[in-house]
């Protein structure tokens, strides 16, 4: 993502169009990359898989003619299943959205590792400054 790129938030509408798998208007570009590279992008990835599941759910519990204990059981069944399948292939639905908004393959991953990088270096500093800081309590105890 350059600095140039803006990241605008799409409407509601547009918002569950990309959820269902749609493609955003170029102008999302950079928040597609945002959302599919900020450190809750798997639990986003998890609700986007919440939304596709709403309407066959909701037509189970409706439309299945059975007992409601049987539709339940079923809708329950459904949801586990998709989500061993969303969680299973978490990193390559992500990557297939980043390639839809015009960006090149791996970019949502190599995001990610650089992001990660850089909180492991912050969390390794604050942890040397911490221990500095005992050390120097020590040293003023003795």
């Amino acid at each position: 993502m350059t600095e140039q790129e803006s990241v605008l938030r799409p409407a509601p509408h547009r918002w569950l169009w990309y959820a269902l798998g749609g493609r955003l208007p170029q102008r999302h570009r950079a928040w597609v990359l945002h959302d599919t590279t900020t450190r809750t992008w798997a639990l986003r990835h998890v609700a986007r898989t919440f939304v596709q599941m709403a309407v066959p759910i909701a037509l189970v519990l409706t439309v299945l003619p059975a007992s409601f204990g049987l539709r339940a059981a079923a809708a329950g069944g459904g949801i586990f299943l998709a989500l061993i399948y969303a969680l299973a292939y978490m990193p390559e639905a992500v990557e297939n959205r980043v390639v839809k908004a015009g960006y090149p393959a791996g970019t949502a991953q190599a995001v990610r590792d650089e992001a990660g990088l850089v909180r492991q270096q912050k969390e390794s500093e604050r942890k040397r400054a911490a221990a500095v800081k005992r050390a120097a309590r020590y040293q003023a105890r003795l």
